[in-house]
């Protein structure tokens, strides 16, 4: 096979456009994908991600589709082409900034549509006619249904990261869209792993394809360091605050398993100093693609995701990764993983482990075939301590800059203070630990005497002894009258003189 871009036939615009991106080797997913894709057979191809497979797939269809590139300003010139289908905004936008420069020195036009935007903007480009149209299913059904994006001519069609398609509930979109195309095309199916559901995919609507395979379906990359720790929930910011520091960390992701608690860790590593970005479901797509725009600039150093940020995502130069929560699904540590590491580069993969996680280690364990052992961490002094009662924290600051609220933050100082010497074990009552302060005990004695009943106890109250009194005076049985308030006092008769 061949291993330099420079021995490929591809065509001038295309080599001058990979040249400048530096393109010189090719990974082995490209060497055998294009020549293989640039004869017009279908193909299976599975990668360990972040392996090159977008070079892969668009360069060959580049170069085939040259042959209809025109100067013509009429859409009718420029009908879709190419099909290429992705399952996140993210991985979409990205996959189609790399086709529009791998393009840029042709005259073919692309573009991508995708949910969370305006459709507008979106159907004025469709309009304009593209060759390659980039899309995730949902926002290219909507397409369909309101007659912007016609598919009657399309001779390619790309599933990239098919597993996660299908994860995420998309096979009847699929189905529907590629119900639209015509029956003799040329599809290219990519994934970074190969499940059963896959395959019966591919022999559904792939004809005799090719199967690549350059890695075992479900490898994780050998330039990533692979370190599990174990850690309660109450200590894992702590840990990460830990290895950030040891290894000299700048930049890195952190996966969690849920919306909410991706926002809540964000704010938390916000409020301890450390710049921080969410990126999760619901948030709207400007502000996702604003977040990603931050952390490849370098204005945000941590990056707190779920697994909509785990698939084909590719920015160079991170570090890390951090696994906050186990991931339910085995196969998506491989991707969460595969965000550092790429491209050669070396990379760390840390992923806190606590008591309820044996059961997903376990099945992360027999994905991968490597035996995982788990690792304790220490702790600096100077770390923030987990679920530390804000209440608590201020009261110590205020305690040990001696504001002089009173003299009871004088003991807890104290003993302190006794601790750090080596001292023996805290006597503070448990209350103090929570952030609470004790009550103020009364110096006056008269509270601190029992309880002695007075003399006239046994006395008829006085209200009692005035009810019997006005009762004694009328009849038992005359019912007296209600007193009702009045506005105004009646007038006094007129008398003559």
């Amino acid at each position: 096979m061949t291993s330099s871009f420079s021995n490929l036939s591809l065509a001038e615009p295309l080599a001058r456009a990979v040249a400048e991106m530096g393109y010189e080797s090719m990974t082995p997913i490209q060497a055998q994908a294009i020549p293989v894709v640039l004869t017009g057979q279908d193909v299976m191809g599975a990668a360990q991600t972040g392996t090159g497979k977008t070079a892969a797939f668009s360069l060959p269809l580049l170069q085939r589709l040259l042959k209809h590139e025109s100067s013509s300003t009429s859409p009718a010139r420029h009908p879709v082409r190419a099909l290429v289908l992705l399952p996140t905004r993210e991985l979409a936008d990205q996959v189609a900034q790399q086709i529009a420069l791998y393009a840029k020195y042709t005259k073919l036009r692309s573009t991508v549509v995708f949910g969370g935007m305006d459709m507008k903007p979106q159907t004025i480009e469709l309009k304009k006619g593209v060759e390659v149209l980039v899309a995730t299913p949902g926002r290219l059904l909507d397409h369909i249904e309101a007659k912007n994006a016609v598919l009657n001519q399309v001779e390619y069609v790309v599933l990239d990261e098919a597993d996660r398609m299908l994860d995420i509930g998309f096979l009847p979109d699929l189905q529907r869209i590629l119900s639209y195309l015509p029956k003799q095309r040329t599809t290219l199916l990519f994934s970074a792993t190969f499940s059963p559901e896959i395959k019966r995919l591919a022999s559904s609507y792939l004809q005799n394809p090719i199967t690549i395979e350059v890695a075992r379906p479900n490898e994780t990359a050998s330039t990533v360091e692979q370190r599990f720790y174990s850690a309660n929930d109450d200590d894992k910011r702590r840990a990460i605050h830990q290895v950030l520091k040891t290894r000299g960390l700048k930049q890195a992701f952190i996966f969690v398993n849920s919306k909410l608690g991706c926002a809540r860790l964000a704010r938390s590593l916000e409020r301890e100093g450390l710049k921080t970005a969410a990126l999760h479901g619901d948030k709207s797509q400007d502000e996702r693609l604003k977040a990603l725009e931050a952390f490849k600039s370098g204005e945000v150093d941590l990056l707190v995701c779920t697994d909509v940020a785990a698939r084909g995502l590719d920015i160079k130069d991170v570090p890390a990764v951090f696994n906050f929560d186990v991931p339910f699904n085995a196969e998506d540590y491989v991707h969460r993983i595969g965000r550092t590491g790429r491209a050669g580069a070396s990379g760390l993969a840390v992923t806190l482990v606590s008591g309820s996680d044996a059961r997903l280690v376990a099945d992360i364990e027999k994905l991968i075939k490597k035996k995982i052992e788990l690792e304790a961490i220490e702790y600096a002094e100077d770390q923030p301590r987990g679920r530390i009662n804000d209440g608590r924290r201020a009261w110590r600051e205020a305690d040990e800059a001696g504001d002089g609220r009173d003299a009871l933050s004088a003991g807890p100082r104290r003993e302190r203070e006794r601790e750090h010497r080596g001292g023996r074990e805290s006597r503070e009552p448990r209350e103090q630990h929570r952030g609470f302060r004790p009550a103020v005990a009364s110096r006056d004695p008269f509270f601190e005497k029992p309880y002695e009943a007075s003399a006239a106890a046994d006395a008829t109250p006085a209200w009692e002894a005035a009810k019997s009194a006005q009762r004694s005076s009328i009849s038992a049985n005359i019912k007296p009258k209600r007193k009702v308030a009045a506005l105004f006092k009646a007038a006094l008769p007129e008398t003559s003189v």
